[in-house]
């Protein structure tokens, strides 16, 4: 009961701060821990596109948790979540658009825009193990936006010393639900880092502007996942099963 208490804090924490969720997860990784379910931090580079406007955005980095829970208490299926709770989507190198100021619209052409959406995603993936650290998922991620903005830049002396922000929250819709394909590789056989792979398809047309046509977030994460607190569970549960008198 205490294991879904603190779940159940960590979610709501992670729509606040990213920088208290980590915190959270560091302190009560071992507490979510068991032989049945993995808990860990999982970031790294997140590259992004929107079709659309058929531009990539370079790399951004993404954060957030895992949990990695045995299905049917198999460990050749597994059911992952979690929540990235820093992750931005978007595009860059946009043709700028008019922003109805004579002034603004002047000092801009010429320049780009850049595109950042900023969402908490929650991936529901279920993952097929292969040989002893191969794992291949196959599920769906859910969205939620919380931020949103263009970005013009343009060179007036050195390389984009001009720069202006324009809030685009209200132009984009709140919830993204797409596809999602995972690969992972653990450098250990049971409880350990791994490095994941893995790829979003969005299905919402995200842009409430008309003008510009329907736009679709495309995303490749690539990164590293830490659990949290394992090696301190399974030496819990190698003394509490442990025969009487041993403490090995």
């Amino acid at each position: 009961m205490k294991r879904y208490f603190i779940l159940l804090s960590l979610c709501l924490l992670a729509s606040y701060q990213a920088q208290s969720q980590v915190l959270i997860s560091l302190l009560f990784g071992d507490k979510l821990n068991s032989e049945y379910i993995e808990f860990g931090l999982d970031g790294g580079a997140d590259f992004s596109s929107l079709e659309g406007i058929s531009s990539n955005m370079g790399p951004n980095f993404y954060l957030g948790f895992y949990f990695d829970m045995n299905i049917k208490k198999s460990p050749d299926w597994i059911f992952n979540t979690g929540v990235i709770v820093k992750s931005t989507m978007g595009a860059e190198d946009i043709a700028v658009y008019s922003l109805n100021n004579p002034d603004l619209d002047a000092a801009f052409e010429g320049g780009s825009v850049q595109r950042k959406i900023n969402y908490f995603n929650v991936p529901l993936v279920i993952k097929r193990k292969f040989g002893d650290r191969f794992y291949l998922g196959a599920g769906t991620m859910l969205g939620l936006r919380y931020k949103a903005h263009d970005l013009f830049t343009n060179r007036v002396i050195d390389k984009e010393d001009l720069s202006y922000k324009l809030d685009i929250k209200d132009q984009t819709t709140a919830l993204d639900a797409g596809l999602m394909g995972s690969i992972n590789y653990k450098l250990m056989s049971k409880m350990g880092m791994n490095i994941n792979l893995k790829y979003y398809y969005g299905l919402v047309n995200i842009n409430k502007n008309p003008v510009e046509g329907k736009q679709y977030n495309r995303s490749i994460y690539l990164g590293v996942g830490i659990p949290i607190g394992s090696g301190k569970n399974k030496k819990h549960q190698d003394v509490e099963t442990a025969p009487h008198g041993e403490t090995n």
